[in-house]
């Protein structure tokens, strides 16, 4: 059977590959968001007539072109973890949620947090529970805390959802010779100090691990779009000319068949609540 966060992106969500490089489009996703049936051109239409594009459209292409791209670093954790039917798993700042669903297609039940009322919204159309702020402890206390480069005060207003013993799982960019997005995106951001984030925390190391987590887009166009929804790029309030310098930061990265390819180490820490 496939997993949910297959069969919602669609079975053509492969659109070539080049070099070994898997490069992604649109499956099903991209329709069912789109404005009516113009999916990706609707979208081109509105930016087109829109100055500023607007939280909804941002947020679509964070969760129709960017959020897959992490996709590897997700299996290795749930990998490593042998995450299965039984266990809960609460994850910070769950972007639309598809870290949610990898964890579901295993079996688990999963609950996301996330600020951003667009990106919450598309996560509740995949019919996932996605809340504003972390929960308050309940009765039975999840399993697993799944966390992308988190503030100390995030993780700190997380922790106590988790059972004493459970896996928090804190994940960021690797190191930046090994990394290409960051300079990219005019050096940032930079990697944090996961091991001293947990250690600030009270948690007890349980090891470590590096993903391979290259990010491949079909052209030029959709790395803009995938790179710019990530809130990332220092952009000085000009969505015209964000877009052309991100352009042409990206063309060394170009192959000749339009194809952008970037690759990339993330890290993760597991840790156990004392």
């Amino acid at each position: 059977m496939p997993l949910p966060w297959r069969e919602w992106y669609g079975a053509g969500r492969v659109e070539r590959e080049s070099g070994g490089a898997l490069l992604w489009t649109r499956g099903r996703m991209g329709s069912s968001l789109a404005t009516g049936a113009r999916g990706r051109d609707g979208i081109r239409s509105a930016l087109s007539m829109t100055p500023t594009p607007t939280a909804t459209l941002v947020a679509r292409d964070w969760a129709e072109i960017q959020e897959r791209m992490l996709v590897p670093l997700y299996e290795a954790v749930y990998d490593r973890l042998e995450i299965g039917p039984g266990d809960r798993l609460l994850g910070l700042d769950c972007g639309a949620g598809l870290a949610l669903l990898l964890a579901g297609g295993r079996g688990a039940a999963a609950t996301g947090v996330e600020a951003d009322p667009a990106r919450r919204a598309l996560a509740r159309e995949r019919l996932l529970e996605v809340v504003a702020a972390p929960p308050v402890p309940a009765a039975r206390p999840y399993d697993v805390l799944l966390a992308f480069a988190p503030s100390p005060d995030a993780l700190a207003a997380a922790l106590p959802a988790v059972r004493r013993g459970g896996a928090v799982v804190l994940a960021g960019w690797g190191p930046p010779e090994r990394c290409t997005v960051p300079a990219v995106l005019g050096g940032g951001p930079a990697a944090l100090d996961l091991d001293a984030l947990a250690a600030r925390a009270g948690l007890v190391p349980d090891g470590s691990g590096r993903v391979f987590c290259p990010f491949g887009y079909a052209d030029v166009d959709s790395a803009v779009r995938g790179l710019l929804s990530t809130g990332l790029y220092p952009a000085a309030g000009d969505p015209a000319q964000a877009e052309k310098e991100l352009s042409e930061a990206l063309h060394p990265y170009e192959r000749t068949d339009g194809a952008v390819w970037l690759p990339n180490i993330f890290r993760y820490v597991v840790a156990r609540v004392a």
